[in-house]
Order: structure tokens, then C-alpha cells, then sequence
């Protein structure tokens, strides 16, 4: 087995989209750049696209280096044993690159989609992670949870990390404080750099308190990126960020809607709402404000980009995570791993 990393994980990471606007040859490609150019890790999630597994394990023989993590698989729609075997599995065939990211999802995807009721996530996601590394660790899992009784399970196979990273994707408060108690990695979404450093120490306090030490957890905030010279490609991938930004304040439930009012986004985020319960999706869009984007993505000129990139190190981001965006382009994806690349914004 290797050993397992001390510290943090830092540098870059890339999240590519597992949607049907990406090819799965993009999707090789994309990684096999991130790979030469030295980016630290890639991050494929799934919503209603591909799975992220088995695309993770296409990118696993087709790249050397590079980390591979599920960005994110919710918690709802697979067992922990069978998740457990799926990490291991991925690790062995990417010969110990494997991080699993996790997640709770929304009460919609969860309910609506995977038809399983969505009650607390906080509970099943703690069990879960109990449960995982137990059975990575070679152990015999017996164990007798609200969610979860699992019985004389062990696994025939191992990864090849000795502690395979666990990362959750959390932003309530409660959620901070279990991703700081338990996992080895912090993998928000929609982060307000302003508000990354308080959102930090609700990870950072509750890990200490459970003896922990800081640099235990990397802080990894996924965050829409796009480097363009193009000033019309640049407004592109605005609207293309303003749009899915809409979509997750007015269309995922309260649970974003609540986060930007959190961040101080009262008015905006109401007319966002609005605007998505009227059914008009432009004017959701709209109301996104310059400010808004600002904050929570990078997006424009390189230069300006790699200052922004800085501005979530400074803020206390490890290994921030650039998430390509839904409807660009292979080529403005491809010019934007090389302009951010980390020998240029390390």
C-alpha cells in the first residue's frame, strides 16, 4: 500500500461535467491535459449524465498522475458496501489515485429522481463514512446504525491507499461540522470567496475539537472557471455561470436559496426565486448581479483569472478546483487548463 499523504492536498484540481455535452473523448482529453500540465486532481460528479465511476475509470487508463474524485456521488443511491468496493476498485485500477467525494444531494434529486426519502442526511452521511472506512480498512464490518445494520461484511479486495481520502461536500453549518470531524478533504460548491475563510473555521474548530489537526482536511471549493481573451466568449460563460447559478438558487429547493442568504445575496436571491416560481428563466438569470459572479466564479481574462485563483488561496483554499462550465466549449475548456495551469497561477 502507499503511504498515506501528509497534509493537505495542494495545487489545482478540474471538474468536468459528466453531461451529454461533453463527449467521453473530450472527457479524455480534457484529463490527459490536466495530467501533463501537472494539475492535481480531476473531479467528475453525476446528476442526471453518466455515473461518475465509470468514467473515472476511463480517465484512470488514459492519465499517469493526477488524482481522480467523484465530484460528488450523493449518499442516497448506493449502499456503503457497494460504494466502499467501487472506491477500492477505481483506486486498484488507477494504481492509488482514488479520492471519493460525498455528498447528500437535494431533497428533489433524491426524492423525486432516486425515489428515497430524503431524511437526515446528516445521520445517513455520518454512517455512511463510519461504515466506508471500515470496510477500506480491511475490517470486518459489523455495524448497528439508524440507517444502516450491516452484518459480517468484509471486503475480498483493498485499495491501494492505506487511507483512500474521504472528501464531503458540505456548506450548512451542521454539514462543516461533520465534514471537519470526519473527512480528510472539504469540497464545497457555489463558495463565496468573502465567506470562505468564516466557512472554513466551521470545518477547521470541530476537527480540532475531535483532536484533529487542521491540515488533516484539504480545502478544495469547486469553483466555475473560465479564461478567455474573447470578450464574447468571456459574456458567454457569464450568462452560462448566471444561468446555472439561477437554477440552483430558484430551482434546487431552499437549501442554495438559503446559503445566498446566508452570504448576504437577500434581495438578489429572492428575485432570483421569483422569477424561477413565475417560470421566467431569463429573468432569473438576470437577477444573478456582477457582484454575485464576482465572488463565486472566475471567469474573464487570464490574468484576471489567476488573481482571482490567488484570491481563494489567500481565503484558505488548498487545492481550489476549476469547474469547467456546462456549454462551453472543448476549445475554450482546453485554453483555460493552460492559461490557470499551476505553473502559471502556482
Amino acid at each position: 500500500m502507499q503511504e498515506p499523504s501528509k497534509g493537505p492536498i495542494r495545487g489545482l484540481g478540474v471538474a468536468i461535467g459528466s453531461r451529454r455535452d461533453v463527449s467521453t473523448e473530450e472527457i479524455v482529453s480534457l484529463a490527459q491535459l490536466a495530467d501533463r500540465l501537472g494539475y492535481a486532481s480531476v473531479w467528475i460528479g453525476e446528476s442526471w449524465g453518466r455515473d461518475a465511476f465509470t468514467l473515472l475509470t476511463m480517465v484512470a487508463c488514459h492519465t499517469s498522475n493526477v488524482r481522480l474524485g467523484t465530484g460528488i456521488v450523493p449518499v442516497y443511491s448506493r449502499t456503503p458496501a457497494l460504494l466502499a468496493q467501487t472506491a477500492a476498485s477505481l483506486d486498484a485500477i488507477s494504481h492509488g489515485r482514488a479520492i471519493l467525494g460525498l455528498g447528500t444531494s437535494g431533497r428533489i434529486v433524491i426524492e423525486q429522481w432516486h425515489g428515497e426519502k430524503f431524511d437526515r442526511p446528516l445521520q445517513r452521511t455520518r454512517e455512511y463514512i463510519e461504515i466506508i472506512r471500515m470496510a477500506l480498512a480491511g475490517e470486518r464490518v459489523n455495524y448497528n446504525g439508524d440507517f444502516y445494520q450491516v452484518q459480517r461484511f468484509r471486503m475480498a479486495t483493498e485499495p491501494v491507499q492505506e487511507r483512500l481520502p474521504i472528501y464531503v461536500a458540505s456548506l450548512g453549518p451542521r454539514n462543516l461540522e461533520l465534514t471537519g470531524q470526519l473527512a480528510d478533504g472539504w469540497l464545497p460548491t457555489w463558495v463565496d470567496v468573502l465567506r470562505l475563510p468564516e466557512m472554513t473555521q466551521q470545518v477547521v474548530q470541530p476537527a480540532l475539537a475531535a483532536g484533529r489537526s487542521a491540515t488533516d482536511i484539504t480545502v478544495a471549493p469547486q469553483v466555475i472557471a473560465l479564461a478567455t481573451d474573447n470578450e464574447e466568449e468571456a459574456n458567454h460563460a457569464r450568462n452560462l455561470a448566471k444561468a446555472h447559478m439561477a437554477y440552483y438558487v430558484g430551482g434546487m429547493g431552499t437549501y442554495y436559496f438559503d446559503l445566498f442568504q446566508r452570504y448576504g445575496y437577500v434581495e438578489e436571491s429572492v428575485r432570483v426565486r421569483e422569477a424561477w416560481a413565475a417560470g421566467d428563466r431569463d429573468r432569473a438569470a438576470e437577477s444573478i448581479t456582477d457582484e454575485m459572479l464576482d465572488n463565486i466564479t472566475i471567469i474573464g481574462e487570464p490574468a484576471d483569472c489567476i488573481r482571482k485563483v490567488a484570491r481563494y488561496r489567500q481565503a484558505g483554499a488548498d487545492m481550489p478546483v476549476l469547474a469547467l462550465p456546462h456549454g462551453a466549449t472543448t476549445d475554450a475548456m482546453h485554453r483555460t487548463l493552460e492559461a490557470l495551469a499551476p505553473a502559471v497561477s502556482a
